[in-house]
């Protein structure tokens, strides 16, 4: 591990595929992602790792059908209702996306709820700080971030964008992991792992496990 504070990002692919494999329907690999997620949070704490960020629901991912969107917003209901264990390891958490209140906003008011709640009674924890991207699009960010800062009439350069970003409290991101087989980065944090390393691994989500966060770890410091 590095001195500085250690901030792992991930892009949980392959739920579907997992499901389909054992000839489930996609929710059902969803339900494992969520619980998969759980433990990696848990393992993540574990080892000290001061930021995690997970990416729970993209812009794009409502056009996927509505049965499947309406199961994955319940996950993540459950997920931010997780009070108890999160208090237990000292998580706070964090989300991060388009703001409720902002056109082109689609996160339905039940998941607000739970997410501002989550990160009100978590917000004393002084252990690693847990971020769901939730209808979240590094484009928009982006976009919003340049059109926030024109706004302002600061000048135009990195260091004035990155003050518009959803969430300027989260430092760059050490290590990316991609489940799966996908060699791709899929709008995610465009900005923030700009210096990144990048963890490609064959399995999806589901069978993501603590042996593979270390090798992700591992590239840290190589």
């Amino acid at each position: 591990m590095t001195s500085k504070p250690v901030h792992v990002a991930c892009i949980m692919d392959g739920n579907g595929r997992w499901a389909r494999k054992r000839g489930l329907p996609r929710t059902a690999g969803h339900t494992a992602g969520e619980e998969t997620l759980s433990d990696v949070v848990r393992a993540a704490s574990k080892r000290e790792i001061d930021y995690l960020t997970v990416f729970g629901f993209s812009t794009e991912n409502w056009v996927r059908p509505r049965a499947e969107v309406k199961h994955i917003l319940g996950l993540h209901k459950k997920l931010f209702g997780r009070i108890s264990e999160l208090n237990e390891n000292n998580i706070r958490v964090n989300w991060i996306g388009r703001p409720f209140d902002e056109v082109g906003s689609q996160t339905p008011v039940y998941v607000q709820r739970a997410i501002r709640k989550a990160i009100q009674d978590t917000a004393d924890n002084t252990g690693m700080v847990l971020t769901v991207a939730f209808d979240y699009g590094s484009r928009a960010e982006l976009t919003r971030a340049a059109q926030n800062l024109v706004k302002s009439g600061q000048s135009l350069n990195a260091e004035n964008l990155s003050k518009y970003l959803y969430d300027t409290s989260l430092p760059p991101v050490d290590v990316l992991v991609r489940t799966s087989g996908e060699s791709r980065i899929s709008n995610f944090l465009l900005w923030q792992i700009s210096n990144a390393k990048i963890y490609f691994t064959d399995r999806p989500w589901p069978d993501f496990d603590a042996v593979e966060l270390d090798a992700a770890l591992a590239l840290i410091n190589n």
